[in-house]
């Protein structure tokens, strides 16, 4: 086992540069991964890490030696792709033993080791079989299992999961935990899944753009987001987002209002343009929100669209300007929407009018220009009173 460390790791392709200089460090066993959209450098960082990317600037360190010019099998990583490639003329034991019939370990060695690896990954009785006669989930175990034998310090996974089935994939999620658990060993994942992020991850790393945007535990990213691009990355569905202005007594926003001490958002003064964002959980229909302890005033709404989801239904709800405004003939724009999620037995029908209110506690303020995190929660300012309605439609 051991830590990873990257200072200011640059890589340039002609004018395109795909890590800007990314600074971080996965602690020794600890499950870090990378996640972000298509092109983010999610990969090319890891790259970095085992050698198969040489950075433009910057160094890496894996323990405590500088490798950024040592080949990748000097390392001592092993990695994991997306795409399988097993021998498909070998069995699963030469397939899992391949790489250390090739460093010439003796016989009773790689026994040894393959029949330990399969134990882990629970292959036992399968080391006989041809690729041809696996399932996906079966082929990917195979592929763990070749890269478990070599015993590590760090484990390189991109994407490993990408090519599996939905309900497959939750699975292999649950086996990857069990096996950091049982191994201990450091590991750095690569995905764009977030379900795959928050769900196995001791820390994620978001990046865009090549631009490291924050590297914390899941919930933290999640509750406390450094950005709006984390903010609206992180969370499916993702949160929802107002553009307004900081007033005297308050944040106006087209349709809404949120009472407010500008005072007591740090960086920004009264006039200054920012934008809330409120996740579609802490957003509640006003008639059943009593339980919450600060809520904004009514919001006037109407409800468009349901996506019933099982454990949860998802309300897509239109707001106006002016009360009286016909959705039909003005049609709404991103800002003049909110997501909305409720518990499935709610009593609520498209095209339905409603007042609905934002919990002030799990409320976002973002900078409007640089997008970087004001102020997470608001929850000094009471309930409004009875009949004090903010404009909506």
């Amino acid at each position: 086992m051991a830590r990873v460390r990257l200072e200011h790791i640059t890589k340039r392709y002609e004018d395109v540069t795909a890590v800007d200089d990314v600074s971080l460090e996965v602690a020794d066993g600890e499950f870090v991964t990378f996640v972000g959209p298509s092109g983010c450098g999610k990969s090319t960082t890891m790259e970095t890490v085992a050698g198969l990317t040489r950075p433009s600037e910057g160094n890496v360190y894996i323990g405590d030696d500088e490798v950024t010019n040592l080949a990748p099998k000097d390392r001592g990583v092993a990695m994991v792709f997306q795409n399988i490639a097993l021998f498909p003329h070998m069995d699963v034991f030469e397939n899992i033993s391949f790489g250390l019939r090739l460093r010439t370990y003796d016989d009773e060695e790689i026994r040894r080791r393959v029949e330990q690896a399969a134990d882990v990954v629970q292959l036992e009785g399968m080391l006989d079989r041809m690729p041809d006669e696996l399932s996906g989930g079966q082929r990917q175990r195979v592929a763990i299992a070749r890269a478990i034998v070599r015993n590590p310090d760090v484990f390189l996974m991109d994407e490993p999961l990408a090519n599996l089935d939905a309900k497959l994939r939750v699975h292999m999620r649950t086996e990857l935990q069990r096996l950091h658990r049982e191994l201990g060993t450091t590991i750095i994942y690569v995905t764009h899944d977030q379900a795959e992020a928050m769900t196995m991850s001791d820390r994620i790393a978001v990046l865009n753009e090549g631009r490291l945007q924050q590297i914390a535990p899941p919930l933290t990213c999640y509750n406390e987001p450094a950005n709006r691009f984390v903010a609206g990355f992180i969370g499916s569905p993702s949160m929802n987002f107002a553009d307004g202005e900081l007033v005297a007594d308050g944040l106006e926003t087209d349709n809404f209002r949120v009472d407010l001490d500008p005072g007591e958002v740090p960086g920004v003064t009264v006039g200054d343009a920012v934008t809330l964002g409120v996740r579609p959980e802490d957003v509640h229909i006003a008639s059943a929100a009593g339980d919450l302890p600060a809520v904004t005033a009514p919001i006037e709404a109407r409800t468009d669209v349901l996506e019933p989801m099982g454990d949860e239904v998802f309300v897509y709800l239109l707001l106006a300007e002016e009360a009286g405004r016909s959705m039909a003939e003005d049609p709404a724009t991103a800002s003049d929407q909110l997501l909305m999620s409720v518990t499935p037995d709610t009593e609520v029908h498209e095209e339905q009018d409603l007042e609905v209110v934002l919990d002030r506690s799990k409320l976002h303020l973002f900078d409007s220009a640089s997008g970087e995190a004001l102020r997470h929660g608001l929850v000094e300012r009471s309930e409004p009173e009875s009949g004090e309605t903010s404009k909506a439609g």
